[in-house]
């Protein structure tokens, strides 16, 4: 499975972007999504995971309300809708698939494809 993020970028506080993830390579429809973001000096951590369907999501609290994972089976693709950007939400964000059937899961251990990141970088 090979993943492609993109829609990152500089966005001042309180804007939004739009984060895509194209898959390739597998039965896209089969695997729970999840996005994960790392910022300087900091570990890997969790923002948001989706079903394979759609119907179920999971987010982490620091963005709950404020962020937004969907996804589109028929273009191979995952979304992750971000509003209300805050300067801590500065890092370079990761989607990644979790093994076929797989339930939600929120640490990086359980997924077992990456793709290579894109920074959001949110001024103050």
């Amino acid at each position: 499975v090979q993943l492609v993020e993109s829609g990152g970028g500089l966005v001042q506080a309180g804007g939004s972007l739009r984060l895509s993830c194209a898959a390739s390579g597998g039965t896209f429809s089969t695997y729970t999504m999840g996005w994960f973001r790392q910022a300087p000096g900091k570990e890997r951590e969790f923002v948001a995971a989706i079903s394979w369907s759609g119907g179920n999501t999971h987010y982490a609290d620091s963005v709950k309300g404020r962020f937004t994972a969907f996804r589109n089976n028929a273009e191979n693709t995952v979304y992750l809708q971000m509003n209300s950007l805050k300067p801590e939400d500065t890092a370079v964000y990761y989607c990644a698939s979790r093994f076929p059937g797989a339930l939600l899961a929120s640490t990086p251990f359980d997924y077992a494809f990456w793709g290579q990141g894109t920074q959001v970088t949110v001024s103050s």
